[in-house]
């Protein structure tokens, strides 16, 4: 899932892939506004064919966290 993750964050962020781990932050390591993580939780939302609720978005803050919180819905990439 870490490298479907990468191809999903590099496009959307326009960052290198290889730069990209389970421990690296959006806002911190990455620099992404509210807009980027908007844009980020809207392709996964089509990536994935689901629903992330704002709420949710908010305790998102690494690709871990990402990557677990689509486990917990049962995706599996």
């Amino acid at each position: 899932m870490l490298e479907k993750m990468r191809d999903i964050i590099s496009r959307q962020l326009g960052v290198d892939a290889n730069n990209i781990e389970l421990t690296t932050s959006f806002k911190d390591d990455l620099d992404a506004d509210s807009l980027d993580l908007f844009e980020l939780v809207m392709a996964m939302e089509d990536e994935f064919n689901l629903e992330i609720s704002a709420d949710e978005v908010s305790d998102l803050n690494t690709v871990e966290d990402v990557i677990e919180y689509l486990k917990g819905l049962g995706v599996e990439a």
